[in-house]
């Protein structure tokens, strides 16, 4: 199973002198938790926040701080660490990166341990700012971080929140799930090729009220839905979601708005489709509701034996396309391929997302999925069971080589 692209990889965690420090310890945490092997470089500022004893322990390997060693009265073993480092690594994390090292790294400045590896590189390297908000958006930081990106650089900009110095602004490090799926983006070879685009997705399940404490649904999770939105963000989409009730989270630049029944989900989707130019129809919306909803609760003493029901509209097949591009999901039982085709042209779609109940650890409530991509061409292609990142990054390749 490719569940899990991570595992196995030789990651390289730079960690400089910010407050933010002390979240990388938790991404170190969860890097190990996918088996990765990890080896940690600190600037000198960075071990006045946390102590390299801890990333060694986490690590369970030693951290290296300064390019030299305290004193060589009795020899020394150091050789060219920076060149071996650099050429053992699939990837570099600089996590939290300051202004400082930032600047440095932009400007080819080698003065550290941190900032000699980075110069000797040739693995990708990924990085994720901090800084408070006048220091992250200061035109020359801004600069150094825009000339890191156009020579390849991987950028999880700061978000936005309240920061160490009382002031709220932009400048938080990025959270720790968000630099670990970027890394997979990035060691996937996955590009930020969306930049420019505006893609529209819903995801979760809808509800249609009985009365107002039972209703009719699906087990729909919204994990692939919610997946698709997080992998279209980091390959630089605009991405607006749409969601029913779901326990999932998105990341906060996404825009998101929430619905519960199927009306309310076409409402805000005709909405949201005049600004976007791509629609992927990744929520199970509901194929009936019941005819009358109660508004108040139903009793037993009510004695109801029968809830009478109606369909509801289909979203898909209501939708006026105006040049866009729109993917479906169908969820089969039997007859997969052909029931899939079948809905492909019946709604006029352009791609056609296939699962199968059958499938194990596939569709519902699942981290993994197995999917058949059908495009209106009528090429088809099938993927092994990948985790639901993966499978979403396989997505939106196809609807970009289409």
């Amino acid at each position: 199973m490719q569940s899990d692209i991570l595992s196995g990889k030789k990651i390289i965690l730079g960690v400089t002198g910010g407050i933010a420090a002390y979240k990388s310890c938790f991404l170190l945490r969860e890097l190990v938790k996918k088996n990765v092997e990890v080896r940690v470089v600190m600037t000198p500022s960075a071990a006045e926040f946390i102590s390299p004893l801890t990333f060694s322990t986490l690590s369970n390997y030693k951290v290296l701080v300064n390019t030299f060693p305290p004193s060589q009265k009795d020899g020394t073993d150091v050789s060219t660490w920076h060149i071996d480092y650099a050429l053992w690594a699939d990837l570099m994390i600089i996590a939290p990166a300051t202004i400082n090292t930032i600047a440095k790294i932009a400007h080819g400045f080698a003065d550290n341990a941190l900032t000699t590896l980075a110069s000797a590189l040739r693995s990708p390297l990924l990085v994720a700012p901090a800084a408070d908000v006048d220091m992250y958006e200061n035109k020359f930081t801004q600069e150094n971080i825009s000339k890191l990106e156009s020579n390849g650089t991987y950028i999880v900009k700061a978000e936005s929140g309240e920061l160490a110095s009382g002031l709220s602004g932009y400048g938080r490090m990025a959270e720790v799930n968000k630099i670990i799926d970027a890394a997979e983006i990035v060691l996937s070879g996955i590009k930020k090729d969306l930049l420019g685009k505006k893609i529209l997705i819903t995801a979760g399940p809808t509800y249609e009220d009985i009365d107002p404490v039972r209703f009719i649904g699906n087990r729909s999770s919204g994990k692939m839905g919610f997946a698709i939105a997080k992998a279209a963000y980091l390959r630089g989409a605009d991405v607006t979601l749409i969601v029913g009730p779901t326990s999932e989270i998105a990341y906060h630049e996404i825009k998101l708005f929430k619905v519960r029944s199927a009306a309310e989900m076409k409402k805000s989707l005709e909405k949201g489709l005049k600004h976007n130019e791509v629609l992927i129809m990744a929520a199970a919306v509901a194929d009936f509701r019941p005819s009358i909803s109660k508004s108040k609760k139903i009793k037993k003493e009510d004695k109801l034996t029968e809830i009478k029901l109606t369909q509801t509209e289909d979203i898909l097949s209501s939708i006026k396309k105006d040049g866009k591009t729109i993917v479906g999901f169908a969820l089969e039982t039997d007859n997969e391929k052909n029931n899939a085709v079948k809905k492909l042209k019946a709604k006029n779609l352009d791609m056609i997302v296939l699962n199968s109940v059958k499938d194990k650890k596939s569709t519902f409530e699942y981290d993994t999925n197995k999917i058949t991509v059908i495009h209106k061409t009528g090429k088809q292609k099938s993927y092994p069971l990948l985790s639901k990142f993966q499978a979403a990054n396989k997505i939106l390749s196809e609807i970009l080589n289409a």
